[in-house]
């Protein structure tokens, strides 16, 4: 009655070492083969360009005066008459955001550099930076044109880029996937070997617009300042290995 069971004992630890030992050739065979595997790596991008749909802008009002006070008050001033006319231009609360503020104490310079006698303060220097989204390119030029009429007197600086360029990055990434299988094709030839399987596809940069200045020019009116928009290309690198048909 006991026989069955003590035969099955005695059978489970030597499949275990034939399972092992097994194992311990196959793992080595697997690692050979797949070090022999041929490969063929290549570095390609895709480019698309566009014409950009919005224009950030960065704007900067500076007013001095003898006290803070002073300083602080011209510099509102100067700011709410800008802010007020961006807002009759149809630029929304969502797209106005104050970038820097600053109160700074300016210094009369030591003529005769004399260590003992300290720098004296003649008065106080208030800078407000703002950011503004622009969705219409076309009234960028009116709109420079008035804030500097109302104030602006410091930090311009401008950028053209596009709201939604999801479809845009989807094409620049085709092309570059299509351009590395070309590549490696052109490589498999040369070696006359043929590709087999995709083993990797790793994206290695890209995505950020890249002015292309020049390119295009935005009309406006005769007075406003002229702008050129130019297009923004979106680049996407990437990383493919193919394996070699054995």
């Amino acid at each position: 009655m006991h026989l069955l069971p003590t035969l099955s004992h005695r059978l489970i630890p030597s499949f275990t070492a034939t399972a092992l030992l097994l194992g311990s050739f196959l793992i080595p065979a697997y690692a050979e083969n797949h070090a022999k595997l041929g490969i063929i790596e290549v570095q390609a991008s895709g480019k698309t360009a566009i014409a950009p749909d919005m224009a950030i802008i960065s704007l900067g009002v500076e007013r001095e005066a003898k006290t803070a006070r002073e300083a602080l008050d011209k510099n509102t001033t100067a700011m709410q008459s800008v802010l007020n006319s961006l807002k009759t231009e149809g630029i929304a609360d969502k797209d106005l955001q104050t970038s820097r503020f600053n109160i700074s104490p300016r210094y009369a310079r030591n003529k005769n550099n004399q260590q003992n006698n300290p720098p004296k303060i003649i008065g106080y220097i208030v800078s407000n930076n703002l950011t503004v989204r622009i969705r219409d390119i076309a009234s960028v030029g009116t709109i420079l044109d008035k804030v500097v009429t109302l104030g602006v007197n410091s930090n311009g600086n401008i950028q053209f880029t596009n709201q939604n360029h999801k479809a845009t990055i989807q094409e620049a990434r085709q092309k570059a996937v299509a351009n590395a299988r070309e590549k490696a094709n052109t490589l498999a030839k040369a070696a006359d070997v043929t590709l087999g399987r995709i083993l990797s596809i790793r994206e290695t940069s890209g995505g950020q617009p890249r002015p292309r200045a020049l390119a295009r020019t935005a009309q406006f009116d005769g007075a406003s300042v002229p702008i050129a928009s130019g297009e923004n290309t979106y680049q996407i690198s990437v990383s493919v290995s193919w394996e070699i048909k054995q």
